[in-house]
């Protein structure tokens, strides 16, 4: 049995599939993971890993297309948010069964927030797909879920890194991933002629209209001369959850940090998930031999 892992996933939209890429780092160097804590992204993919089902999530978003993933979004018109965030559980409900939090082997918790009450509401047990639609409702993109008196939404608007709500265990070691790092990023370039082709096709049957309006795929090519409603949305929340994590990171001091750079992605880029699990588990990698340098150096 390896060394017991408390892991804690950020909240950061699609940059947040990088985190799958870390926990097959983790397993392939023998670690347990014992307890996780997710925020948003960070519930939706801990929540899969907890309920065994992570491979069939990498596997569907691994073949997603930008086409794909348009069609995923479920346009809605509505004050409260633009998506209504029914169709990916729809979509999920087909390949897997929901299962009950507290029936994990591991301890899963997922975070959203009442926007009604201002608190956190902590999902440790009921059905794992309403935590995930609630942790994931990004505040005045994806419509919010009413349940009583509270109104649920995205779980990093106050807690991005939810260190306090994973479950820790005697001698384990405190793994953090924060997709929301300020660090720069320079992509590789992509230069095969089946990538060529298949980006292609897909600027052929994007809908050119909802992309100008929403921006969910911009281009990195270019700079735009002025940010539209999305995108100012978007960069808003990423430095508000920036400035969070750095306080929390400095308050709780985690064994391990690894760190994606916001700049990697939007938030809507599912269909680089091949490209995010590799960075993520390069990045877990470089952080763990830093962590073994200075235990070692501990120890002197």
């Amino acid at each position: 049995m390896g060394k017991p892992v408390s892991l804690v996933l950020s909240s950061g939209g699609a940059r947040g599939i990088a985190q799958i890429g870390v926990i097959e780092g983790l397993e392939h160097l023998g670690y347990e993971i014992k307890s996780i804590a997710g925020s948003s992204i960070g519930a939706f993919v801990g929540g899969m890993y907890a309920h065994g089902k992570l491979d069939i999530y990498k596997n569907f978003v691994c073949n997603l297309d930008k086409l794909d993933v348009f069609k995923l979004i479920d346009f809605t018109f509505s004050t409260s948010g633009f998506i209504r965030g029914e169709r990916i559980i729809n979509e999920l409900t087909k390949r897997l069964d929901d299962g009950n939090i507290e029936d994990f082997k591991i301890h899963f918790a997922a975070i959203a927030t009442d926007i009604v009450n201002n608190e956190e509401i902590i999902f440790e047990k009921g059905s794992l797909f309403y935590a995930l639609r609630a942790s994931t409702a990004i505040p005045t993109v994806i419509k919010p879920i009413i349940a009583g008196d509270k109104l649920l939404v995205d779980g990093g608007v106050l807690n991005p890194i939810p260190i306090k709500h994973v479950k820790r265990t005697p001698g384990d070691l405190l793994v953090v991933v924060n997709v929301n790092h300020s660090s720069p990023y320079i992509r590789p370039p992509q230069t095969t002629r089946q990538e060529q082709k298949r980006e292609s096709d897909i600027i052929k049957n994007k809908n050119l209209f909802m992309e100008k309006w929403f921006d969910l795929f911009p281009n990195k090519k270019s700079a735009p001369k002025k940010l539209g409603f999305f995108d100012l949305m978007n960069r808003s929340i990423d430095l508000m959850q920036d400035q969070l994590s750095t306080l929390i990171l400095d308050s709780y001091k985690p064994d391990i940090v690894v760190n994606v750079s916001r700049k990697v992605c939007g938030t809507f880029e599912f269909y680089r998930s091949g490209e995010l699990i590799e960075l993520g588990r390069e990045a877990f990698l470089e952080s763990h031999e830093n962590y073994l340098k200075n235990e070692c150096a501990g120890t002197q």
